[in-house]
């Protein structure tokens, strides 16, 4: 078979403007979700159309892409015919022939009409069709619609399925939130580099059962709306964490929609936490402040003072990068205030991870921004002495910290020491972002590469593996997602 060069798809590429992928790819499903459609898109997804990867849609986004441009063709947008891509004409899904004596099958809310299959168009790893039409069949029917796995790792120790049904219940809800457990648990032994790829598939199953499935009690619809959010948000720091700006903007939207439509204050303040670290993250220190804003907003009635905690640290974050040292001060006076009030009931479970030394690390990297870099190494040891030990991940991200401050605070062998600790925990963690940390660390120390610790430091760090570091913007440039700070993150505003 002669392959083909991708031609880039240049007229879709113009229609996206000046919008981010991740942000143009929440409009799809926007759009999707006003003609009843469930289309999987991503950033990912995006950058496949422009780039030529992907010639034609499968139906779903045939119809979602007419739909979102009126009188437009598949060939005004830049596509290529279906004929031309396949090669012959479309195969059909028939139902099945009617059984003698029975009316035909017609489609109902219950049953739905079985769409056209295009196999050689249809992205089926990326956009999970296949799931929808699981549904389909019998309600007692039980697939592993999805699996999660570690590259690295014992396969038997990163397993998790959901079963997918009709009729949703406790064992489809229990499987959605054990994958949210999983996910953070797997991330906080390995780092997130190996596991972004295989948690987008629970995620897509978690959506799936909640477009779907039907639920018999509204305390079962809510806890599903709850984990398919907190899955969201799990699968979005995954991407955060491995340098995928774009995709992570795009899964902490996704869960703040649905904070939104459940009504649930708890999940949309965790969605503006992830998305003010994530602005701070992508050099949009204004966006983190507004966004952690709105998270204090909606974290005043769950009764959880460490939440609003780390809600102000994230607001400090913000205004770190904004030069604002003053207010940047206050709202660390706050976060601590809130602290020392200690733990309460009403602590989300995702919180396990916010004890005394990531508070430490969150202040060392507000002095950090601010350039006072003595102060941010004193910090920087102290969260690296009280870390939990089990908390791999945190214990190379607390001493990457440590070791770019300690360099920059002109305590160069101390510095190589630390960062000598960093590599011998890379070993064990994937994390594009420590990477990244450790990687600046060493530019730093690159004028001091004379003999001692800092050369060998140095030789070992240029010897270790390459990891995949995040640029500074994480990509493609986007605009901020909060225009004041308190709106859902409206796609192409």
């Amino acid at each position: 078979m002669v392959s083909t060069a991708a031609v880039p798809n240049l007229a879709f590429r113009q229609l996206r403007g000046q919008r981010s992928a991740g942000e143009f790819a929440a409009v799809v499903r926007r759009a999707a979700r006003e003609i009843g459609e469930q289309v999987a898109c991503d950033a990912r997804y995006i950058g496949r159309v422009e780039s030529g990867e992907i010639r034609c849609p499968n139906y779903a986004y045939e119809r979602v892409f007419l739909h979102m441009f009126p009188g437009a063709s598949l060939a005004d947008l830049g596509f290529s015919a279906r004929e031309s891509v396949r090669g012959r004409g479309a195969r059909v899904v028939s139902e099945p022939p009617p059984v003698p004596g029975q009316p035909p099958l017609t489609p109902s809310p219950s049953r739905p009409a079985l769409l056209h299959r295009d196999t050689e168009t249809d992205d089926i790893p990326e956009e999970s069709d296949v799931l929808r039409r699981v549904f389909m069949t019998s309600g007692t029917t039980t697939v592993a619609a999805a699996s999660l796995g570690l590259g690295g790792a014992p396969a038997s120790a990163a397993q998790v399925s959901l079963p997918a049904q009709r009729r949703v219940g406790e064992a489809e809800v229990n499987a959605v939130e054990k994958a949210v457990r999983q996910i953070r648990l797997l991330d906080d032994r390995h780092g997130a580099d190996g596991l972004y790829r295989r948690a987008a598939q629970p995620l897509r199953a978690a959506y799936e059962l909640l477009d779907a499935g039907t639920t018999a009690r509204r305390a079962t619809s809510d806890r599903l709306h709850a984990g398919a959010g907190e899955l969201a948000i799990s699968v979005g720091w995954l991407a955060h964490d491995s340098g995928r700006f774009d995709d992570a903007r795009s899964h902490y939207a996704e869960a703040l929609a649905t904070a939104r439509l459940a009504g649930d204050a708890g999940l949309e303040a965790h969605a503006f936490c992830n998305t003010s670290f994530l602005a701070r993250d992508a050099g949009r220190p204004r966006e983190a402040v507004r966004a952690a804003e709105a998270g204090q907003r909606a974290a005043r009635t769950l009764g959880s003072p460490r939440l609003l905690a780390l809600l102000a640290l994230r607001e400090a974050g913000g205004r770190a990068g904004l030069g604002d040292r003053t207010g940047c001060d206050r709202a660390i006076g706050r976060a601590r205030a809130a602290f020392d009030r200690g733990t309460a009931a009403g602590d989300p479970e995702w919180m396990s991870f916010f004890r005394e030394a990531e508070l430490e690390l969150l202040e060392a990297q507000c002095w950090s921004a601010l350039g006072d870099w003595s102060r941010a190494a004193r910090h920087g040891r102290r969260a690296t002495a009280l870390q939990d030990a089990h908390f791999t991940r945190n214990l190379a991200l607390y001493r990457a910290q440590l070791t770019g401050d300690l360099a920059r605070a002109g305590r160069a062998d101390e510095a190589a020491a630390t960062g000598h600790q960093v590599l011998d925990l890379l070993t064990r963690v994937q994390s594009s972002r420590i990477r990244g940390m450790l990687a600046g660390a060493a530019r730093v120390l690159e004028p001091r590469a004379g003999a001692g610790p800092v050369a060998s430091f140095l030789t070992r760090h240029q010897e270790s593996p390459p990891g995949r570091h995040p640029s500074p913007s994480g990509g493609t440039p986007a605009r901020p997602a909060f225009e004041d700070g308190t709106g859902e993150h409206v796609p192409g505003c």
